[in-house]
């Protein structure tokens, strides 16, 4: 076999391979086995008919056919290897020829295909970016412990208006043009004042109501079929229950978790959030450095990588996202307040980004020789079932079965070369205290989903 490699663009190569007829022999045997097992003839046995037969029983065109459907796979695959090149999804065949007379001529056929583009990576420790430092006040504190005496609150049904913090339970009828759609009303819903959880302009309407008094007022529908329509609302309240909140004591500190005293849980707070800033601060720096990596290096984008990307982002949103929220793409951009046009960019823009990451970080991955072992793939694997709401054996068992373990694989491997950026960059925080993230290990591989998400692209 001989191939030739043409670069057609940056991300883009023809080949051109011509078989000669010695290599295609086991091809066009296959294919008169592969005849003789699916037809039958009298007078000769299954599987025992010579070719000459099958030749004038069915023609010489159905055996060339089934010899090039063989072959060409094969041959393709061996002219990508010799060339080492690496490509993107499936090869545009663009000519065939030679099939008529293989025994002659041997097969010649053109393969274009997408290929990724070379990158240039710089000099790592020329990245520098600034994060927020980690501090914890005692407001912070303060903060964590109301949330805390949130959860063990109780309820009471009161005898006067809904003041601002009471939990209301309502009644809700909305009309848009005068008129009640199917999904127009509610019943004993439960809502606190100030939560911000329903429609805007509820708070005001029901804070000064009683039980069993309701209040119009206009607002626009969240979800729904009618969802970014106007309406007008009428809420009706049917209770008015008063949150009673737990004395923040060391009977309190008892209740809520494992401590004796309050001073003990506020330490154990404050050590908690101290552990929350430095995950965030990790986050923020790994998104600030990748985010300037990226601005660092031009790249071309496989022209139909990048088309098929933004296509799948865009039925994502529409099936995935807003379907089951009852929206479509015309009312989310109102709600949103976008043209189609601005959409459009901006899809475009998010799959480029998603691109460029995923080529850049394998870029690192091969360049700096990264490996992932079995221990870093299972912890990756927990994380990632913790995340979809499967145990860690339901979702191992889902990723073996859709053959995705390549995926994981990645994922944690671009996880550890963005590590290996944030490693030699410049981080400081506000203050002007260089940050570390050397020791810092397990949250920057636990990183990989995030990298992931920005580079959700569909693996070549």
């Amino acid at each position: 076999m001989k191939s030739a490699v043409e670069t057609l663009n940056p991300t883009r190569v023809r080949l051109t391979v011509e078989v000669p007829f010695e290599e295609l022999k086991p091809s066009l045997d296959a294919a008169y086995k592969k005849i003789n097992q699916q037809v039958s003839i009298p007078g000769f046995r299954k599987g025992k008919i010579p070719a000459k037969v099958i030749d004038q029983r069915f023609g010489r065109a159905a055996v060339l056919e089934e010899t090039v459907n063989d072959a060409l796979p094969r041959f393709y695959t061996q002219a990508v290897d010799e060339g080492k090149i690496e490509v993107l999804g499936q090869p545009d065949i663009t000519d065939i020829k030679g099939v008529e007379d293989l025994d002659a001529n041997g097969l010649t056929f053109v393969a274009e295909v997408d290929v990724r583009p070379e990158i240039t990576l710089p000099d790592f420790s020329t990245i520098e970016v600034v994060v927020d430092p980690i501090v914890v006040e005692d407001a912070d504190v303060e903060k964590s412990l109301e949330q805390l005496r949130e959860r063990f609150s109780s309820v009471k049904d009161v005898e006067r208006a809904a003041a601002e913090g009471d939990v209301v339970v309502i009644d809700l009828e909305a009309k848009v043009d005068g008129e009640v759609p199917e999904d127009g009303t509610a019943t004993g819903v439960s809502y606190e004042i100030g939560s911000g959880r329903l429609l805007d302009g509820i708070d005001e309407a029901v804070v000064g109501l009683a039980a069993g008094e309701s209040k119009t007022f206009t607002t626009e529908l969240k979800g729904g079929s009618q969802a970014g329509q106007s309406s007008e609302v009428t809420v009706t309240v049917t209770t008015v229950q008063e949150k009673e909140l737990p004395s923040l004591d060391d009977e309190f500190a008892q209740l809520a978790s494992e401590f004796d005293t309050l001073d003990e849980l506020k330490d154990d707070s404050r050590k908690r959030l101290e552990r929350m800033r430095e995950f965030d601060q990790a986050t923020q720096a790994q998104e600030r450095v990748l985010d300037e990596l990226l601005k660092l290096i031009e790249m071309e984008y496989p022209e139909k990588l990048l088309k098929d990307e933004i296509q799948t982002r865009r039925h994502n949103l529409e099936h995935h996202q807003l379907e089951p929220m009852g929206l479509t793409l015309d009312t989310y951009l109102k709600s949103q307040d976008k043209s189609l046009e601005d959409f459009e960019a901006e899809t475009e823009e998010q799959a480029k980004k998603g691109i460029k990451t995923q080529f850049v970080l394998d870029e690192i991955v091969a360049k700096e020789e990264i490996g992932v072992d079995q221990q870093e793939l299972t912890e990756h694997l927990i994380r990632r079932a913790a995340g979809s709401g499967m145990t860690p054996d339901q979702f191992a068992q889902q990723v073996v079965e859709g053959g995705q373990v390549p995926l994981l694989v990645g994922e944690v491997a671009r996880g550890k070369a963005l590590a290996t950026v944030v490693e030699a960059a410049k981080v400081t925080d506000t203050n002007g205290e260089p940050v570390s993230f050397e020791d810092d290990e397990d949250e920057a591989e636990a990183e990989g989903t995030e990298v992931e998400a920005a580079a959700e692209t569909t693996e070549a």
